[in-house]
């Protein structure tokens, strides 16, 4: 894999703004066939319009998909495999914040089943196109938010007491500890898992969680300044074969503590994959 992306399909999850259009747009320009995943029809299509003028070519597909629901989710991992045999990187940025308690159409709690359960399911389902592109790479948008996780093994989905910014803080930290176990269950050469911190970026979701942040929009980041080290662990040949990582300004990063308990890791890919039906003992769906 280069960096200039030719050959290579990225599939882009959040892609119709903020960090994941400004990452899909920067792939495509470097010349990748990229696929946005996106909920709205209507969002997709003048995304896909918008990165196929920034890139120059029409290499631009898209999947729509409500990333709640798990039969959606794969429907889409259905026809990503069928379009495209060849994934050489998957990009997981999806992402929502719920103040007040929901749950999906599976009976999950909505962040839980956006933010983790999701990608989890996603990523296996295209583990065989991901081994048909090795070496492929896995890149989570996660958030310095982990560090104040505090996740409770016996009540995931935060029945009692629920506290909307925790659980946030909860599926972020289960972004860094998925991809740990994904990198330690696939080693490299066929597949790099890696997490990042996209510093503190003026998206929806950050103004979602609290409408007064905008106030400070001018002090954030920019989407494009946060997707840098989405793009850079997605395509810079300086990471290659660097996995179970977390990124940070295109640099490794410490994590907090709880991001390092290898057995918490393997906890959540059990769970995982009893909450999503698939064999905890497989990489693949």
């Amino acid at each position: 894999m280069n960096g200039t992306m030719e050959g290579c399909v990225c599939v882009v999850t959040g892609a119709t703004g903020g960090i994941g259009q400004a990452a899909a747009m920067e792939l495509a320009r470097r010349g990748a066939t990229t696929v946005l995943v996106a909920r709205s029809a209507e969002r997709a299509e003048r995304t896909r319009a918008a990165v196929v003028r920034a890139a120059g070519h029409q290499r631009v597909g898209v999947v729509l998909a409500d990333l709640s629901s798990q039969a959606q989710v794969r429907a889409a991992a259905g026809q990503i495999r069928d379009r495209w045999p060849a994934v050489h990187v998957l990009v997981i940025n999806a992402g929502i914040y719920t103040r007040r308690r929901q749950e999906s159409e599976d009976g999950i709690e909505m962040q839980l089943a956006v933010n983790h359960l999701a990608p989890f399911l996603l990523t296996r389902l295209l583990m065989e196109p991901l081994r048909a592109g090795a070496p492929a790479r896995v890149v989570a948008v996660s958030s310095g938010a982990h560090r104040y996780a505090r996740p409770r093994w016996d009540d995931l989905q935060m029945r009692r007491g629920y506290h909307g910014l925790l659980q946030y803080c909860n599926t972020k930290l289960f972004n860094v500890l998925f991809t740990r176990e994904l990198a330690r269950r696939n080693p490299p050469p066929a597949l790099a898992a890696n997490a990042l911190h996209p510093g503190v970026v003026a998206t929806e979701i950050l103004f979602g969680g609290w409408p007064p942040l905008r106030l400070f929009r001018r002090f954030m980041r920019t989407p494009e300044e946060g997707a840098r080290t989405v793009v850079h662990l997605a395509s810079s040949p300086q990471v290659a074969g660097v996995t179970g990582e977390y990124f940070v300004d295109e640099r490794p990063s410490r994590v907090a503590p709880p991001a390092l308990d290898e057995d918490a890791a393997r906890r959540l890919w059990e769970l995982s994959a009893r909450l999503t039906g698939l064999d905890p003992a497989g990489t693949g769906g």
